[in-house]
């Protein structure tokens, strides 16, 4: 079973968007902090992360950078998403996809095997 890790800080979204990948088959790893992101992909191996740009920590961006700089993790597939369009700048530092919110929560399966490979 696949694992995505969530990143985002609010609570509705993240209840839904698990519920919706449960049922779809995957492993939901739940992360609130960016500064929590690197720790826990470390240690639970996250097949792909979707993450909010805006945290109440920080930004996806600054996490991204981290994440792409540490090596065991830095090739893991990051999509990142925002109300606003900042797809320059988070491709720029290194996403793999961006989702302008809001996004169709059906769109992700497909998005995420296109990642992962299933």
């Amino acid at each position: 079973m696949s694992k995505i890790m969530i990143v985002d800080d609010d609570h509705t979204t993240v209840s839904l968007l698990q519920t919706l990948l449960e049922l779809d088959g995957y492993d939901v790893i739940v992360v609130a902090k960016g500064t929590e992101v690197v720790n826990t992909a470390e240690q639970r191996t996250p097949d792909a992360i979707l993450m909010d740009y805006h945290l109440a920590d920080t930004d996806g961006v600054t996490v991204l950078k981290a994440l792409r700089a540490h090596p065991t993790i830095a090739h893991t597939p990051v999509i990142i998403t925002s109300g606003m369009d900042v797809s320059d700048e988070v491709m720029a530092a290194g996403a793999d996809a961006f989702l302008v919110k809001p996004f169709e929560p059906g769109e992700l399966p497909e998005l995420f095997r296109q990642y992962i490979g299933e």
